[in-house]
């Protein structure tokens, strides 16, 4: 159905010079572009709608994750202030699937512009936008020497990797986090490194052969057919290889009549049947957007998880502890160093003291647990000595900010070349709902033994939601190791329910959380004793920087 026209006064965004899945041409032996064409492109500018003010020209894409706005970038990191909320129920499973959008049109459309349009409106985080221009083929030798010289029919659904993008796509909506390649336009080949995404919410995918495929059209929740002028299209098509690639007319035309106008009569037109919406007129269509995103936002309404803490307080209590909780020996030693901590006269130099005496006795006890192997070597006596050495591949830590990166040095100090990584996890004192805001991890963290660090655990809330980050990252269970230095038999229970594999390991475990799940007797907030800062109006004896458990 189309979408209705816009108001004639509506705002007219800049007309990007290519959208994304178009054919990438290049320049038939020219560096610079001739007066007499700089004279066209200046000519044809006038052939295109009007320009509002404040759109750059649209650039070729890659897929991208978008989420907004931002609390802090640097050249390093970015992290938001609007979370992602669980994306799971208390099994630890996904509960529902990202909701995916496609949208399909013809070579220069605008469809990338209308994405980007729709991500603007939709003002929700993790939204992740997927390029078809990532998954064309690599090209033979002699493919290669065909686009070489604008012989090669970029425009045809064989130019595209369709199982590569339904394996992707499947993945994307399953929660998990993907590989997604690079295609370098210059060599026509996939670079080395490939870009990860994840935490997909809602998902964008666009190109000119969208709804090509039958197994691909199933997996698109809402398919969306950007409808624009054909004379629309060639104009921006001329005007971007005169301008930006140094070509003539008559080579632009002579490619357009021969691939791209033949391929989008044959297979791209006849797929606005099977569209959900058509938009006529494109980026300009405003209207037509909005009823989109008035769309998606009554269908991520009805796709929310309701987290209920009380209930899952409730639901494990006079159970026993989990086989798979390992308790630190309560030495008097240990005794002592808890007694020191607990105080709420303890100075902070004492407090980071005892408490890193006891990170260090934490960590090395839960490396009793990685698995080992026989093995013999020499001593320098020329003897053999029968021992045991490590049957992994490495070990990786993952600290779950704030308070978690206070175990990092006790982990280094036993570890040598340990990779660090971080997940900072927050409570919406709206929801009460832990909520994801950034995350670090080392590459191919799927063959590691990885240590989860958090100093307290109260509900487990935070704790299965860093776990479900891990496993998304195709982390075996069985491979996750989650170190607190103390935690709530509530917390215990949430996370081994969810997640039976998973070995967890503490100095103590409390027996109670009160109305505000903080963990009775407890420690206090360990973030504001640790690092020094005030502790928050209620007395938050909890979990740094409001994460909940």
């Amino acid at each position: 159905m189309a979408a209705p026209p816009p108001s004639a006064d509506a705002p007219r965004p800049a007309p990007p010079p290519l959208a994304a899945g178009d054919g990438p041409d290049r320049p038939e032996g020219k560096n610079e572009t001739t007066c007499e064409d700089r004279s066209n492109a200046e000519s044809l500018d006038r052939l295109l709608p009007p320009v509002s003010a404040g759109r750059s020209p649209r650039k070729r894409t890659t897929s991208q994750c978008k989420s907004e706005p931002p609390l802090l970038r640097t050249s390093k990191r970015t992290i938001y202030t609007a979370g992602r909320p669980p994306w799971y129920n208390e099994h630890g499973t996904q509960s529902k699937e990202a909701f995916a959008i496609g949208l399909g049109g013809g070579s220069a459309s605008g469809k990338t512009t209308v994405a980007r349009m729709i991500i603007e409106a939709l003002d929700v985080p993790w939204v992740v936008l997927l390029s078809m221009d990532s998954f064309y083929k690599v090209l033979t030798r002699q493919q290669q020497e065909q686009a070489a010289h604008n012989n090669f029919n970029f425009d045809h659904p064989d130019a595209f990797d369709f199982d590569l993008i339904i394996s992707t796509l499947k993945k994307l909506k399953q929660g998990k986090s993907v590989k997604v390649p690079i295609y370098d336009f210059t060599t026509h080949s996939r670079k080395k490194d490939w870009k990860t995404l994840y935490g997909a919410n809602v998902i964008i995918f666009e190109g000119i052969m969208a709804f090509a495929d039958k197994t691909l059209l199933e997996l698109l929740d809402m398919k969306i057919f950007v409808d624009t002028d054909s004379d629309i299209r060639l104009v921006r098509r001329l005007r971007r290889d005169i301008s930006e690639r140094g070509r003539d007319i008559e080579g632009v035309i002579k490619q357009y009549n021969k691939f791209v106008k033949p391929a989008f009569d044959q297979y791209i037109q006849p797929t606005m049947r099977v569209a959900d919406i058509v938009v006529p007129r494109g980026s300009g269509n405003t209207v037509a957007i909005d009823l989109i995103v008035q769309h998606v936002h009554s269908q991520l309404e009805e796709r929310k998880l309701r987290w209920d803490l009380a209930a899952l307080a409730s639901a494990h209590q006079c159970h026993p502890l989990p086989r798979t909780l390992s308790v630190l020996k309560s030495t008097p030693q240990v005794r002592g160093m808890h007694t020191i901590i607990r105080d709420r006269e303890t100075s902070r130099d004492e407090f980071i003291f005892y408490s890193k005496r006891l990170m260090r006795l934490l960590i090395e006890h839960a490396l009793s647990f990685l698995p080992f192997q026989d093995c013999v070597v020499q001593t320098p006596q020329g003897q053999d000595y029968a021992g045991k050495c490590y049957a992994g591949k490495q070990i990786t830590g993952v600290s779950i900010l704030r308070a978690g990166e206070t175990m990092e040095p006790a982990l280094r100090a036993v570890c040598k070349d340990v990779r660090i990584g971080t997940i900072l996890i927050q409570t919406n004192q709206l929801t009460g709902e832990p909520e994801l805001h950034y995350l670090r991890l080392p590459k191919d963290i799927s063959d590691d033994h990885v240590i989860l660090m958090d100093c307290t655990v109260s509900t487990g809330a935070a704790a299965m939601m860093a776990v479900r980050v891990l496993l998304d990252h195709d982390v075996p269970e069985d491979k996750i190791f989650l170190l607190s230095l103390l935690m709530a038999e509530m917390g215990v229970h949430s996370v081994a329910y969810a997640f039976p594999r998973v070995r967890i390991i503490t100095t103590a475990v409390d027996k109670r959380v009160n109305d505000l799940f903080r963990i009775i007797p407890g420690i206090g907030n360990f973030g504001d004793r640790y690092f020094g800062t005030d502790a928050v109006p209620d007395g938050s004896d909890d979990e740094e920087g409001g994460s909940t458990g």
